[in-house]
């Protein structure tokens, strides 16, 4: 299944300086592991040691957030667009 995934401008010198990038993947884990393997380091800035999805980045799929629809195990169809929202602070 082909997804589409926004990338912030942050973490866009890992993708070569392009905001969306098309992966195969049917879940969140089977998305992050193809970005990781497309565009080498990027896996590190969105997940920790242990896997988890860092604390100060959220992922959507369309307009939910995985924590609410299965975590890593969220399906995906063709066609979805997945973004990725790193925190933002400032005062």
């Amino acid at each position: 299944m082909s997804v589409d995934v926004r990338i912030p401008p942050p973490l866009r010198r890992l993708t070569g300086g392009r905001g969306r990038v098309q992966v195969e993947a049917r879940t969140v884990e089977e998305l992050l592991d193809a970005l990781e393997a497309a565009h080498a380091g990027l896996g590190a800035k969105l997940r920790d040691e242990t896997g988890a999805v860092r604390r100060y980045i959220s992922i959507y799929v369309g307009d939910q957030d995985i924590r609410f629809i299965g975590g890593l195990a969220a399906p995906l169809r063709d066609g979805d667009a997945v973004s990725i929202v790193p925190a933002i602070a400032g005062g």
